[in-house]
């Protein structure tokens, strides 16, 4: 049996003022469809497996709209965390409690606001990956790279296992300096690490218990109090002293050293959608290089001698422009941001800003 499991947690800080704390970026349809990017996630892994063993985690403040957004989904398989504790704790939570129902089943985790092009590529990669799972293998789907793109963690890996996909992964590597990055481009031994995973949840919890035995003692008794009238006791007392850590520092960097961590590589249109510029490379433009995100509002938008913009109407207002070129303007109730497309990494710095400022209403 296959659970599907996806963190839904962050707030996109780099596409403020559209994602927010409390309506972060899964939560909004920036897929070129109505769609969510929480919806496109889950109907993209429907073939793989089906709702009642698709479960999200997510954080008190989202549950109520992950729920109207999948309504679909059991209830139960809606997870919630009190407080970000980073991936570590969202992932293992997940797997506990699915080993508590099904102490063999194979699991994915995968986030919540990536944009994927070929759905049906992802899932027979995906397929694969499941395949390296079952023999005990902690496994990853890496991204083939297309650019020697600084963003990005990457994955050293090894020669391929047998005649089949599988790759070792044999160091995760940072993000790199653009040299370094162009050097694992050429070498055709480095993957993007997506930060897709797969593997028995057996596996990953002894390992877990391994690297980390305070995380797995304490999500451990989180999960045998799952679905009793203890849970919510339990988990308010032990989840503040979990490990603020990714998974991928906490458990499969050293996974990796042990030998225990292979991929499958992946061609599937990957993008993770980060910012602002992002959207404007991977949703459809006009005739002019722009790309109006929810255009079907009214009054909208209306452009003249103006190229390759991103323009976000969120306000109900009329956003209109004349003569510019590669910028990023969004409008919303009560904020506005412009910047130039070659910028848009820095909105985390007026994101940092506002928070240093107390503007807690803006974040």
């Amino acid at each position: 049996m296959f659970y599907a499991v996806i963190p839904a947690g962050g707030s996109g800080t780099r596409l403020w003022p559209l994602s927010r704390a409390g309506h972060p970026k899964f939560l909004h349809p920036l897929t070129g469809t109505p769609a969510s990017l929480l919806q496109a996630t889950v109907d993209r892994l429907s073939p793989l497996t089906t709702p009642e063993c698709t479960l999200v985690v997510t954080g008190a403040a989202h549950v109520a709209a992950v729920a109207r957004q999948l309504a679909g989904l059991p209830e139960e398989n809606i997870l919630v965390e009190p407080s970000p504790r980073d991936s570590c704790a969202a992932i293992a939570l997940a797997a506990a409690v699915i080993a508590e129902r099904d102490p063999a089943a194979v699991m994915g985790s995968f986030a919540a606001d990536h944009l994927i092009g070929d759905p049906a590529r992802l899932a027979e990669v995906v397929r694969q990956a499941i395949g390296g799972a079952e023999q005990g293998l902690l496994m990853t789907v890496g991204i083939t790279p297309t650019r020697p793109e600084t963003g990005y963690g990457y994955l050293e890996t090894g020669e391929p296992v047998g005649d089949g996909p599988l790759r070792p992964v044999t160091e995760f590597k940072e993000k790199p300096a653009v040299e370094v990055a162009e050097g694992y481009v050429r070498s055709g031994r480095h993957l993007w690490n997506a930060s897709m995973f797969v593997w028995r949840v057996d596996v990953f919890l002894a390992e877990l218990a391994r690297q980390q035995p305070a995380m797995h003692a304490g999500i451990t008794a989180i999960a045998a109090a799952w679905g009793s009238p203890e849970q919510d006791d339990v988990l308010g007392t032990v989840w503040p002293t979990l490990p603020k850590i990714s998974v991928d520092y906490a458990v499969m960097e050293g996974a990796a050293t042990a030998g225990r961590v292979a991929t499958v590589p992946g061609d599937f249109g990957w993008n993770d959608v980060g910012d602002f510029h992002t959207l404007g490379e991977v949703l459809p433009a006009d005739a002019d290089g722009n790309v109006v995100l929810g255009s079907d509002a009214k009054p909208g938008v209306l452009l003249r001698d103006t190229t390759d913009s991103v323009v976000v109407p969120q306000s109900g207002r009329l956003v209109a422009a004349v003569g510019v070129h590669d910028l990023i303007v969004v409008d919303t109730p009560d904020a506005v941001l412009v910047c130039p497309r070659d910028r848009a990494q820095d909105v985390k710095k007026l994101v940092d800003e506002l928070k240093e400022r107390g503007e807690e209403g803006l974040l």
